[in-house]
């Protein structure tokens, strides 16, 4: 009876529980899959989607968790904006084309650059081995050695987890199983040290709002001495034509 009683406590304490709020950055390569991928999570359809200009915003429930997605766009242009979602993110899904063995390398550069980042370092991420179902795609080893990520992850002290899966195959409640146990993984990694993580985010995205402050006066300094600076040489040249 004892033993009942205490059970239901625990269950009313849980369910009481306010939803944790979770922000994970999506990225990748340009092609690999990253829209796909959220879309089949939110339950629509990942077939014809068009490549990101920039990033999306994705906002969804997992369990007691309110998830928000930053899709992140992957060309070589737009992967200099990826930095300015690091500070708020608990963690990282990287998303490969495993079919893509022509650019693996690149993949596994633009990965480090990912992992060592010391707003990244040191947080759980999710690798989606995506594109199984194309002719020639990489298995799960091979993806782990090509990509060097047990050295990566040790290097910069990451959980990792790796799910090779096809986010075209389904979406919603028949989304492929391995996209869904890595979503659950990240999310039951990021709730066991959510507290200190939460604590990082808090530090690291006031430092970047306190820096971004400091670049904007800086900008607005070089604008006020550049249009002085103007101002004197237009100032000079009428005196010249007056003479």
């Amino acid at each position: 009876m004892f033993n009942l009683m205490a059970n239901c406590c625990n269950w009313l304490k849980r369910w009481k529980e306010p939803a944790r709020k979770v922000t994970l950055v999506m990225v990748g390569l340009d092609n690999a899959g990253k829209t796909a991928t959220v879309r089949g999570i939110q339950g629509e359809c990942p077939l014809d989607v068009a490549p990101t200009v920039g990033f999306s915003k994705v906002d969804l429930k997992q369990g007691k968790f309110e998830v928000t997605i930053f899709d992140l766009g992957g060309g070589k242009r737009i992967r200099g904006i990826w930095k300015n979602y690091y500070s708020e993110s608990y963690g990282v899904v990287f998303v490969v084309d495993s079919s893509d063995v022509q650019r693996i390398q690149e993949t596994r550069d633009t990965m480090a650059e990912v992992l060592r980042h010391p707003r990244i370092a040191g947080k759980p991420v999710l690798v989606l081995a995506n594109k199984q179902d194309q002719d020639g795609a990489l298995a799960e080893a091979d993806i782990i050695e090509t990509l060097s990520l047990e050295k990566l992850v040790n290097e910069n002290k990451c959980l990792c987890q790796i799910e090779p899966c096809s986010a075209v195959l389904g979406y919603g409640k028949k989304v492929d199983k391995s996209i869904k146990n890595g979503l659950n993984w990240l999310l039951n990694n990021i709730a066991k040290d959510y507290e200190a993580i939460s604590e990082r985010v808090q530090k690291d995205t006031a430092e970047q709002k306190a820096q971004e402050e400091q670049d904007k006066k800086e900008r607005a300094e070089r604008v006020r001495r550049i249009r002085e600076e103007r101002s004197v040489m237009f100032y000079n040249l009428e005196i010249v034509k007056r003479m």
